[in-house]
């Protein structure tokens, strides 16, 4: 459910906000067009939304700015620290994961997420999606950012050139978290009942928005 990830994350806390900035030249790619991405996201999202992950809140602090309701859920205590800092005490971050987490007291329209699902096992996106499935009306969308691949050979080509640019902690990255390919994750929308598609922002993250039927 993402949660074996949680040591990640607290290395990740105190840096991540640099790192989304372009600073780090290993993850510079991963986060080209941040702003933009972010801002498609918040573009394409209903008033009520549930967002997961929201990590330092800046996907967040978006959202609730331009009046959305948000459902904010971070399982990490250093990144919810981090995340009420900038959000202010009066927003309410729950506790909880991708599969796992305390249920919307509201009629939810829109499942957001930025550089999250990929802490899921392929299995676990399924049963996620199908979970989601049952918090949305007809029309209700899932808009998700994130790093995906074409082909398993795309996906160990980027390894390669990671470890050819001793870009190591990127490399370890690709390797430890569940990055998925882009026909497994139409599959899963499709089984579930969505309308979906894809558009690619850079080399590594691409965003889904699924529209359920």
């Amino acid at each position: 459910m993402g949660r074996e990830f949680l040591d990640v994350f607290t290395g990740w806390a105190e840096s991540y906000d640099s790192f989304v900035q372009g600073h780090d030249p290993e993850y510079k790619e991963a986060f080209r067009r941040y702003s933009e991405i972010l801002g498609e996201i918040v573009n394409r999202s209903g008033k009520n939304v549930l967002e997961f992950g929201i990590g330092t809140g800046n996907l967040t602090k978006l959202l609730l700015d331009s009046g959305r309701n948000v459902y904010p859920i971070e399982p990490s205590p250093e990144m919810r620290v981090l995340a009420s800092k900038k959000l202010g005490e009066n927003i309410k971050i729950y506790d909880g994961d991708l599969i796992e987490f305390p249920k919307p007291t509201i009629q939810i329209d829109t499942i957001v997420s930025s550089y999250v699902f990929h802490h899921l096992t392929d299995q676990e996106k399924y049963e996620a999606i199908k979970l989601y499935n049952s918090l949305l009306k007809p029309g209700g969308k899932i808009v998700f950012a994130d790093t995906m691949f074409l082909t398993e050979t795309e996906y160990e080509n980027e390894i390669t050139k990671a470890e050819n640019a001793n870009y190591i902690n990127l490399r370890d990255d690709l390797k430890r978290e569940y990055y998925p390919l882009i026909p497994t994750v139409r599959s899963h929308f499709e089984k579930n009942g969505f309308d979906v598609k894809f558009e690619q922002y850079n080399d590594f993250v691409w965003i889904v928005e699924a529209i359920k039927k």
